[in-house]
C-alpha cells in the first residue's frame, strides 16, 4: 500500500508581480489523497496558486507572502531541487527534450542526479500511462501529441511522488485523446494514492475528474464545492456562469438527437 498522501495547506498566501495582484491573501487546505480542480478565466490566478506548491512562482520581481506546507512541512524549508523531486508536475506544453529518447526523457531526473533508470522501470512507467514499452527508443518527434503528453505524465511519476500538479495538461489535445488521458490520470491518482491539483479552463473536465472544484476570479477563490453541488447550481453566481456552458452544450446536443 502507498504511504498516505500529504495534505497541502496554504496560509495567508499572496503573490504580486509588479503592480499586478496575482493572488489575494488566502487560506486553504487540500486534503491528502484528494483530487482538486482549479477553474477560472485566464489571469484568475490558477497557475500562480498551483506553482506556489513547488515554488515555480519564484521569479524576479515577484512579491511573495504567506507559506505553503506539505504534510506540515513548509516548502521554503527544502532546497528547490529536493522539493520538486517529491512533486510530479505536468504542464500543457509537455516540455520533452527533443534530443532525448522517450526513455531518457522519462528518466531525466535520475540522470540529472548521476544515475540511470533501468529499462524495466521505464517499461513499467510507460505501460502505466497506456503506452507500449517499445516506444522507449523513439524520439519525441516520432510520437503523436497524446503520446507525448502521456510520456510527460510518466516522467512526472518517475520518482514516485505523493503530489501531482497538472497545469492545463490536456488543453492541446483533441477531445477524444483528452478524455481518455484525463480518465487515465484520474485512475493513476486513485491507484497511487496521490494528492492531485489540476488547473483547467474546462469546467466539464473539472466536474468529471475532480472531488472538489475551486473557482478563482481575480486572484480570489469565489467558489469551493463538490462537483454535484456545482452541477446543481448551488455554488454561487461565478461558478454557475462556468457550469452553464457545458450544461447548455449538453442540452443542445440532446436536442439534435430528437
Amino acid at each position: 500500500m502507498p504511504d498516505a498522501a500529504p495534505e497541502i495547506r496554504f496560509e495567508k498566501v499572496a503573490r504580486r508581480f509588479g503592480p499586478v495582484e496575482a493572488l489575494a491573501p488566502l487560506d486553504l487546505t487540500i486534503a491528502g489523497g484528494s483530487f482538486v480542480a482549479l477553474v477560472g478565466a485566464s489571469g484568475s490566478g490558477k497557475s500562480t496558486l498551483l506553482r506556489t506548491v513547488n515554488r515555480l512562482d519564484e521569479v524576479a520581481g515577484a512579491m511573495r507572502e504567506g507559506s505553503v506546507r506539505i504534510g506540515g512541512d513548509p516548502v521554503d524549508g527544502l532546497a528547490a531541487p529536493e522539493l520538486r523531486r517529491r512533486i510530479g508536475y505536468v504542464f500543457q506544453s509537455i516540455g520533452l527534450f527533443p534530443h532525448l529518447t522517450v526513455a531518457q526523457n522519462v528518466g531525466i531526473g535520475r540522470r540529472v542526479r548521476g544515475g540511470a533508470m533501468p529499462p524495466d522501470e521505464v517499461a513499467r512507467l510507460l505501460d502505466s500511462v497506456g503506452l507500449d514499452p517499445s516506444l522507449a527508443a523513439r524520439m519525441p518527434s516520432e510520437l503523436s501529441g497524446g503520446q507525448r503528453q502521456r510520456v510527460g505524465v510518466a516522467r512526472a511519476l518517475a520518482d514516485s511522488p505523493q503530489i501531482l500538479l497538472l497545469d492545463e495538461p490536456f488543453g492541446a489535445l483533441d477531445p477524444v485523446t483528452r478524455a481518455a488521458l484525463g480518465e487515465k490520470v484520474r485512475a493513476l491518482h486513485d491507484q497511487r494514492g496521490l494528492t492531485t491539483l489540476m488547473v483547467t479552463h474546462d469546467m466539464a473536465e473539472a466536474l468529471l475528474l475532480a472531488d472538489r472544484v475551486l473557482v478563482l476570479e481575480a486572484g480570489r477563490i469565489v467558489a469551493d464545492a463538490a462537483p454535484a453541488e456545482l452541477a446543481a447550481g448551488r455554488a454561487g453566481e461565478a461558478a454557475e456562469a462556468l457550469v452553464a456552458v457545458p450544461r447548455e452544450q449538453a442540452r443542445r446536443i440532446a436536442d439534435l438527437a430528437k
